[in-house]
């Protein structure tokens, strides 16, 4: 007697879909799949509430500019707030029962002798806003050298760095 392809084990070993999240976007999902993020000189934020399987991946790039390495403009950081807001709440529409939200944050610094000031002020934008949203903050990952890729299965609550 031939046993049903659809059990545990199958599922555990299908290939999920794959969606890669651009810098300076987001993307919401309820469904089983993994957003991915390549991170050269930026930070991804994966919120996640793991009781409705859904959750968002923002990927904000940390520029430093040349002419005031460490200077971030109102204009930038009112821009990268705005679509950490806009994220969180796209995520709250989508999953409404969700109330356990809980994020990691993962950030890539660039060579720049600026850089970890500029990604540090951004990292202190970023946890302010998710503690003042009752999202739970889980340890943030910050790395330098080499583009980080990060994969996130939010309807497991699983992120990889590598």
């Amino acid at each position: 007697m031939q046993g049903r392809r659809d059990g545990i084990q199958h599922q555990m070993v299908r290939p999920q879909s794959e969606l890669t999240v651009s810098p300076d976007h987001f993307e919401v999902t309820g469904e089983d799949l993994v957003l991915v993020a390549e991170l050269r000189s930026a930070i991804a934020v994966c919120v996640y509430d793991a009781v409705e399987e859904a959750g968002a991946l923002l990927h904000l790039r940390c520029v430093v500019r040349v002419s005031k390495p460490a200077d971030m403009t109102d204009t930038t950081l009112a821009t990268e707030l705005l679509l950490l807001d806009r994220c969180v709440e796209t995520m709250r529409e989508m999953a409404p029962a969700a109330r356990n939200l809980q994020a990691r944050i993962f950030a890539h610094l660039d060579d720049h002798p600026m850089a970890h000031q500029v990604c540090e002020t951004m990292l202190t934008l970023v946890r302010h806003f998710l503690e003042d949203s009752d999202v739970k903050l889980l340890p943030v990952e910050v790395g330098s050298g080499a583009p980080r890729e990060i994969r996130f299965r939010p309807s497991m609550g699983w992120v990889q760095a590598r």
